[in-house]
C-alpha cells in the first residue's frame, strides 16, 4: 500500500535559499536594461500569494518601501509571470522538481495513478466547452502521479466538453519523455486508472509502452476478464484525489478567472511543482 502521508504542509513561499536551489536555475533573466529594483525571489513569493489567496492582481496585498509606498506595481508582477509562462520557465521548474524527487529517490514509480479533474470557468476565456456530466462550463486535465503523490509528468488539457478517455493517449507521450528525460525507468509500472478509461485503444497505448493497466471493466460483455488489482485501485484516494484535494488549497485554481487558458494553466503548473517541493520546503 502507498505510504501514509500524514498532515504535510504545501509551500505558499519559498526562501531565498530554496529560491536559488529549485526556481532561480529555470528562470529566464534579462539580459538588457538596469537590474529589477525587487529580488526575482520576492517577485516569485507575490505570484505564490496571488495563487494561493486567489485574489485579483489589483488586490494583491504589497509590502511598502521605507518611503511608505508600494514596493512594485501589480502589473509588474503579472508581467514577469507572463513572461516566464511564454518563455517556458515555469514548466521547466516543475521538470526540475521532478528530476530533483527521482535524484533523491522520493519517487515510487511502482505504481502510477491518473485521473482528470475539471475546472469552472465563470467568466469566460478559450478552451471552454459545457460538460454534462458536470453541469459546468469549463476545461479539463489528466495528470498523473506516483506513489507518493507526486505529479510526474506535464498534463494534458481540454475543453469541458471532451471525453477524458481519449485523452489518456495524449497524456502517456508526456509520461514516457519526462521519465526520459530524468533517467526513470517505467518498465513494469502498474498505471492505474478510473473505469471511464476502460477501452481497448487505451490499454494497448499502456502495453506498448511496457507497462500495465490496471482499470475496472466497464460491464460490456466482450469476452475474457481483464486482470484488476483492487488493492492498487485503492490506493488513488490516498494518491491522485489527494493531489487534487492538494490543488484546491490554490483558491485561484478552484475557479478558473483567467480568460487566457495558458495563464491559467501555467499557475496550475505552479501549484504542482509547490506540491512535489513539500518535501524540501515547509509553509
Amino acid at each position: 500500500m502507498a505510504a501514509n502521508h500524514g498532515r504535510q504542509a504545501i509551500p505558499t513561499k519559498l526562501s531565498e535559499a530554496q529560491f536559488g536551489q529549485f526556481v532561480l536555475p529555470h528562470l529566464s533573466r534579462g539580459r538588457r536594461g538596469p537590474p529589477p529594483t525587487l529580488p526575482l525571489q520576492r517577485m516569485f513569493n507575490y505570484v505564490l500569494k496571488a495563487l494561493y489567496m486567489g485574489c485579483q492582481w489589483k488586490m494583491l496585498p504589497i509590502e511598502t518601501d521605507a518611503k511608505g509606498l508600494p514596493e512594485i506595481h501589480h502589473t509588474r508582477i503579472y508581467r514577469i509571470m507572463r513572461r516566464w509562462q511564454a518563455d517556458g520557465s515555469i514548466d521547466r521548474v516543475f521538470a526540475g522538481s521532478v528530476d530533483q524527487l527521482h535524484r533523491d529517490q522520493l519517487l515510487d514509480l511502482a505504481n502510477i495513478h491518473g485521473d482528470g479533474t475539471t475546472t469552472a470557468a465563470k467568466k469566460g476565456g478559450d478552451n471552454l466547452g459545457y460538460s454534462g456530466h458536470k453541469h459546468l462550463k469549463g476545461d479539463k486535465v489528466v495528470a498523473f502521479c506516483d506513489r507518493n503523490c507526486n505529479i510526474i509528468a506535464p498534463f494534458v488539457t481540454a475543453p469541458g466538453n471532451r471525453n477524458a478517455s481519449p485523452l489518456l493517449r495524449d497524456a502517456l507521450p508526456k509520461l514516457t519523455a519526462m521519465a526520459r528525460a530524468i533517467g526513470a525507468n517505467l518498465q513494469g509500472s502498474t498505471v492505474s486508472l478510473d473505469g471511464v478509461y476502460d477501452c481497448r485503444e487505451n490499454r494497448r497505448a499502456i502495453f506498448n509502452r511496457g507497462m500495465r493497466p490496471n482499470i475496472p471493466e466497464n460491464p460490456r460483455g466482450r469476452g475474457r476478464r481483464r486482470h484488476f488489482d483492487a488493492a492498487i485501485f485503492a490506493e488513488r484516494f490516498s494518491t491522485i484525489e489527494r493531489v487534487f484535494a492538494w490543488e484546491d488549497t490554490f483558491r485561484r485554481l478552484l475557479l478558473r478567472f483567467e480568460r487566457i487558458s495558458a495563464v491559467h494553466y501555467a499557475l496550475k503548473t505552479l501549484a504542482y511543482t509547490m506540491i512535489n517541493l513539500r518535501h524540501y520546503c515547509r509553509s
